[in-house]
């Protein structure tokens, strides 16, 4: 049997397919009507690419013809001809573009009424007319790209987890009852009044329940949910490549997930080069003032307020001895770079966070904004820079009640074997066996290894997070009934770059 993309199809090639090796061939293409060119051409597309119909000008073929030439962009047709070379001089750089079809004969599908916006990438759209037709913006060239890459990418994600490394594909449920810890969860109505079920926001409790099932290294590739507002790198709903592992710690985790993305990185995007670089939570808030990097440019974070600290110049004197000294001395040796404008925005953005390290954070990536704007590259947007960011704080004081603690990333992550001790006597010291992984500034995964002991697991959510925990019996008892030790990662929860 005849396989690819024209198998069991109407058609017997795709219109991105075609090129020199097909002249004098009968072929059938089926796709829209991308431009009508004076009743002499018609550009047809698919997901594929482009191809140029040659309209046929003999009295012979006048409804081939009137057909054709009556056709709106976008109508969806299916035209059967001879490919040929186009005549000298009419070539293009398209990968079709030494070819033309004569059309023979043409069967009109679907003729299309005119749409909200032109399917061509030099068209630009807003977000939200393009999220109404998310159908029609679906058709153009480039998220036609992004969803084939998608899946090859989830594909060779597969084939290296089952075939080279022994995971098991297990589906989780995606209704459950809500349990604490993490984010806020979606609820939903049952038919019982009062009663209702939540959207766990990832499978972690499952796939912890896997392990003690004795399942060994699970994988899904898992849609999540979390109640909040849409932001640039973070929906509501989401997919994400969940694992889990049995027997294992945090190099294992790190190890596997590097050589899967080295396997399955798409070939035009360049290798990456592994191990990849990594660095502690309290190193990268002492030099980038925030917990995931970019590290494509330098410009770390250096307190030079004590190298002034006895100046007699009496503009840094000035800055230093305002409540936010240390901003004001940075953006005084700035000033230089940037318009009195630009600076007065860069110092109210500093008042509103004053006091919190995460703010020069912000301040250093604005600066490498505002040198890229005034044509000064700073970042190359070309590169991958992967970034392991490990040992996290356990627990965070709480926004709102901060002499109580909440968990960094959720309750099940286990502390690091040498501040074991400390969760009894000191938890706000206690660092975790928590790992992100960053690119160009994005968090794209994090992960964890876990506590499987049933009473460690307990004392933490009782005495230090002040958790209910009977909502959680089902995993408490699981843990004791001969829980392995296990850890896991999940990637794409908050950057679609992969999925």
């Amino acid at each position: 049997m005849v396989s690819g993309p024209s198998s069991l199809s109407l058609r017997t090639h795709t219109c991105g397919e075609l090129n020199v090796d097909h002249v004098g061939k009968w072929v059938t293409l089926c796709g829209w009507v991308q431009y009508l060119r004076q009743d002499l051409f018609v550009i047809l597309r698919d997901f594929s690419g482009l191809t140029q119909i040659l309209v046929p000008q003999e009295e012979s073929a006048s409804k081939v013809k009137a057909d054709l030439c009556d056709l709106t962009v976008e109508s969806v047709i299916m035209v059967t001809g001879t490919v040929r070379k186009r005549p000298a001089g009419q070539e293009n750089k398209m990968p079709t573009g030494e070819i033309e079809v004569l059309a023979e004969n043409v069967e009109v599908f679907n003729v299309s009424k005119k749409l909200p916006f032109e399917i061509k990438e030099f068209v630009k759209k807003s977000e939200s007319l393009r999220m109404q037709y998310r159908y029609l913006d679906l058709r153009s060239s480039r998220m036609q790209k992004n969803l084939r890459l998608r899946s090859q990418l989830v594909m060779k994600m597969r084939e290296f987890l089952c075939n080279e490394h022994g995971f098991v594909d297990v589906e989780t449920p995606t209704l459950f009852k809500r349990t604490p810890g993490g984010a806020k969860e979606f609820v939903v109505p049952s038919r019982e009044p009062g009663l209702f079920y939540s959207l766990p926001q990832s499978p972690q409790q499952f796939k912890q329940l896997l392990m003690v099932a004795g399942v060994d290294r699970y994988f899904q590739i898992a849609r999540c949910y979390r109640d909040e507002g849409s932001k640039p790198d973070r929906q509501p709903e989401f997919t994400q490549v969940d694992i889990e592992m049995s027997f294992v710690d945090q190099e294992g985790i790190r190890t596997l997930v590097e050589s899967m993305l080295q396997h399955s990185w798409p070939a035009e995007k360049g290798s990456i080069q592994v191990p990849f670089q990594t660095m502690t939570y309290e190193e990268a808030m002492r030099d980038y003032g925030v917990d995931k990097p970019d590290t494509r440019f330098n410009m770390k974070l250096t307190d030079i307020s004590d190298i002034f600290s006895s100046t007699q110049v009496e503009f840094l004197r000035s800055a230093l001895d305002q409540p936010e000294g240390s901003i004001q001395a940075i953006l005084v040796p700035c000033g230089a770079l940037f318009t009195g404008r630009e600076l007065e925005s860069i110092k109210q953005t500093a008042k509103t966070q004053f006091g919190q390290r995460p703010l020069l954070g912000s301040l250093r990536l604005q600066c490498a904004e505002l040198l890229e704007s005034h044509g000064r590259p700073v970042r190359d947007p070309l590169a991958f820079h992967f970034l392991w960011v490990v040992d996290f704080p356990l627990f965070l004081p709480k926004e709102d009640e901060p002499q109580e603690l909440e968990s960094a990333h959720h309750p099940f992550t286990a502390p690091l074997p040498e501040d074991t001790a400390l969760l009894f006597t000191e938890p706000h010291k206690v660092r975790g066996q928590h790992y992100d992984l960053v690119l160009n500034g994005c968090e794209i995964g994090g992960g964890s290894i876990r506590i499987h002991r049933a009473s460690e697991q307990l004392y933490v959510l009782k005495n230090i997070l002040k958790e209910d925990p009977s909502q959680l019996t089902h995993l408490l008892e699981a843990l004791d009934f001969g829980a392995p030790p296990h850890g896991g990662i999940a990637l794409g929860e908050n950057y679609q770059v992969f999925l």
